[in-house]
């Protein structure tokens, strides 16, 4: 009998302590060659490949692997390089590159948004119909020879399908389907062909697009791109891979011409296995199965999942079934292994990529040499979750606590138009206010001061000294500035989320866990493990101090519920809505003692908010009304003076405008200096009364802009927002940015909104 082999969709880019970011980092700051910088992301790219082959991977992947996105490895790979970075110079290659993804002093980066509904941020593509793509580097092609060189790994190319590319690229909505089969499907027929000549026996193209909402003029394009596909390439083996969700249109999905099907079986909600045992699958293709969660922490259930392998066995044959993670492992830590310090029964419960290999080759092995061969395992890892979290099916039968909570009735005391006119009293701020979103830059001084404390070289008093001294000085610049409403600088944290994991009860932290967000932004989202509980104050001691020193406001700051929820790893034996609302019931408190010591504004960031939104439409109302309650949970029951903001980024927000609304947050700031004009449009077409902030520059961009461009963004958003509404303000935190370039554009920000109110008050006098 052939036996069930195993795959992977995609590994960590990072390496076990992000040796990847800190090579891209030393480039970016001229401190090794691009020589160097290829040299040392070549050595990581074969390490991950060497540790997969050793895991026992038959399919291994290659050209997941990335200098920054893969989704911008595509545009680059097809020349689709937007005009103002100049035309494509082989010699200046990668600097245009990191243009594209980051901008330069004279150019403003390409747009960066959500990967669906992940933490993972990829850079939009530009297309028009006047773009002519070409195949100026097949990257594909250079990664499976490298590996087939060095290492004799027959590995499996991974693409961005065609179809997924084309739906997340911006400028080429009416002529999709036309661009697609006259202008890219023959660059992807390239592509193929030349990995088809190098020896390639299996290409995956992802396609994540398809466990959205797809019509069925969907699916009769993607069945004509891969029909054309097909006419050219019949016999190259294509795995059209799918993921975070359930394929609509089943019977059509597998039954595109291509060699295999990959569907998520762990986040379908059951629907692809109960669409695979009700219709079957066709009997010439291969079945990729994602049984391993790809997207949390956990230990997988391994006796649960055999079980399901054994039904999808009942339709599928062995030599046509491959057993993989349900999801590309780029969004979970590498390893468990170089966790020293996590309690031993957490640490036994967890399951990073490194060990979801392993889980993925035991199922393999119980498939092929029979559930005995592993029973031992079976048994060790059943009981880790159990001595974790209990019974699970004793849970199940009885009513956890969480679960006997009454809804509580929320909702601020006055409607907004009476608190706005009451906190414009209270307030006295002028006409187009200006503000930040919250953190200041880091610099290494800071970091290596919350080192030595935590190391324990720093007492207590001394690191609080440190940090009040960072404070002041960074009040009397923003105050020196000319901003209207100032913060404290978050200098005592690390990051939004892990600062009040650390402070709340129900979190662990990893010291390695980190994940890519960003470019070479990584973040390490905490654990939450067990009953979420607020202790004490978490932020007051900084925000008083800092507002004892100016009669300015300042923002006290916090990170929303659903953010800490959506950017943490969460248990799975309640419901993630039990979890949120444990967290927003605590910042509740958070807020109380805030407002208590006389903070009246208070920032509550939901950056977060879109990312957990469902991929199928059916499922966002539920969603989005549990995210609504859980922030008005968290921040309703202030006075009506008391001013709630909260800030959102990184996402495509037209379609939750409503949502937005419904928040009833006094200000709202959003990300929009890389598409300013596209997110003014959404409020071209919604009726939007309450405060809002669209920013006016782009943070992840070194480029400090101009006051005139700042100045025209401000007057593009008044064409449709009322200037009594309108504040100005970066479009996120500055932690990331250095001490000039912060200084130079919030200075030119505060310029710029002076000429604009100007503006505003000749043209109010003169009508």
């Amino acid at each position: 009998m052939t036996s069930v082999i195993t795959s992977t969709i995609g590994y960590p880019r990072i390496g076990e302590k992000r040796e990847w970011k800190k090579s891209l980092e030393r480039f970016w700051q001229g401190g090794i060659s691009e020589n160097q910088l290829l040299d040392e992301m070549k050595k990581i790219r074969l390490d991950h490949l060497q540790k997969q082959m050793d895991k026992g991977v038959d399919l291994i992947p290659v050209g997941d692997f990335t200098l920054y996105d893969h989704v911008l490895d595509t545009s680059f790979m097809f020349g689709l390089i937007p005009e103002r970075f100049g035309n494509y110079n082989q010699s200046d290659s990668l600097n245009t590159y990191f243009d594209i993804a980051r901008g330069n002093d004279e150019v403003v980066a390409s747009e960066m948004t959500k990967w669906f509904n992940t933490n993972y941020h990829y850079i939009v593509p530009e297309i028009d119909g006047n773009s002519n793509p070409e195949l100026i580097n097949n990257f594909p092609l250079h990664y499976f020879n490298e590996a087939r060189e060095h290492l004799g790994i027959i590995g499996k190319p991974v693409l961005l399908g065609p179809m997924t590319f084309i739906t997340l690229a911006k400028g080429v909505e009416k002529n999709k389907g036309n661009f697609l089969l006259k202008k890219l499907v023959p660059l992807y027929i390239q592509v193929l062909q030349e990995l088809k000549n190098a020896g390639a026996e299996w290409v995956q193209f992802d396609e994540p697009i398809l466990c959205t909402s797809t019509t069925k003029e969907d699916l009769q394009l993607f069945n004509e791109v891969y029909e054309l596909i097909h006419r050219q390439l019949p016999d190259v083996n294509i795995l059209i891979q799918t993921y975070f969700e359930a394929v609509d249109h089943y019977e059509e999905v597998v039954s595109l011409p291509v060699a295999g099907i990959g569907l998520d079986f762990v986040h379908d909600s059951g629907k692809n296995l109960d669409n695979l045992k009700t219709y079957g699958f066709p009997k010439e293709k291969a079945l990729a199965a994602g049984v391993i969660n790809g997207r949390n922490i956990w230990r997988a259930d391994l006796e649960k999942q055999l079980t399901q392998l054994e039904t999808i066995l009942k339709k599928v044959d062995n030599e046509r079934l491959i057993v993989q993670p349900s999801c590309s492992l780029l969004h979970v830590p590498v390893t468990i292994e170089t966790e020293k310090e996590i309690d031993p029964v957490l640490k036994d419960g967890l399951s990073f990529a490194d060990q979801k290999l392993q889980e993925t080759a035991l199922l393999t092995k119980a498939l092929n040499e029979g559930k005995e061969s592993v029973e031992e395992t079976l048994t060790k890892q059943k009981e880790a979750l159990i001595q974790l979290w209990g019974d699970k099916e004793q849970k199940d039968s009885s009513k956890d606590r969480t679960n006997t909570w009454e809804e509580q009735k929320i909702g601020r005391a006055s409607d907004y138009r009476t608190r706005q006119k009451l906190q414009e009293k209270y307030f006295n701020l002028p006409l187009l206010p200006t503000t930040t979103i919250g953190s200041l830059p880091q610099t290494n001084g800071i970091r290596k001061a919350r080192m030595n404390w935590r190391k324990g070289e720093w007492t207590d008093s001394y690191y609080e000294t440190f940090i009040k001294n960072n404070i002041s000085e960074w009040i009397s610049r923003q105050e020196e500035w000319g901003l209207d409403v100032l913060v404290h600088g978050e200098f005592e944290r690390n990051d939004m989320v892990e600062f009040f994991g650390e402070k709340l009860e129900g979190f662990v932290f990893s010291r390695f866990g980190w994940v890519q967000s960003y470019g070479s932004r990584c973040v390490k989202p905490p654990i939450i493990y067990k009953e979420v509980v607020h202790q004490q104050p978490m932020t007051l001691k900084e925000i008083a101090y800092a507002q004892s020193l100016t009669d300015k406001p300042i923002k006290g700051m916090l990170t929303g519920p659903v953010t800490i929820v959506n950017w943490s790893f969460v248990r799975e034996d309640i419901s993630r809505f039990e979890v949120t609302k444990q967290v927003a019931l605590a910042l509740q408190e958070e807020v109380k003692a805030l407002e208590d010591k006389s903070i009246r504004m208070i920032q509550v960031d939901e950056p977060a908010l879109r990312e957990g939104l469902p991929l199928k439409e059916e499922k966002q109302n539920d969603y989005l009304e549990k995210a609504v309650y859980a922030f008005k949970l968290a921040t309703s029951l202030v006075k009506d003076e008391t001013q709630i903001h909260t800030h959102m980024c990184y996402s495509e927000f037209g379609t939750i405008m409503t949502t937005i609304d419904q928040l009833d947050a006094d200000v709202i700031s959003i990300e929009a200096a890389r598409s300013h004009g596209e997110i003014v449009a959404d409020f071209e077409k919604i009726s939007y009364e309450k405060g809002i902030g669209l920013g006016v520059y782009d943070i992840h961009s070194p480029r400090v802009p101009h006051v005139e461009e700042m100045e025209a963004n401000i007057l593009r958003a008044l064409r449709v927002l009322h200037p009594r509404q309108f504040w100005v303000n970066p479009d996120c935190g500055l932690k990331t940015r250095g001490t000039e370039e912060t200084a130079a554009a919030l200075t030119n920000m505060v310029e710029a909104a002076r000429k604009a109110r100007e503006k505003v008050k000749q043209s109010v006098s003169g009508s």
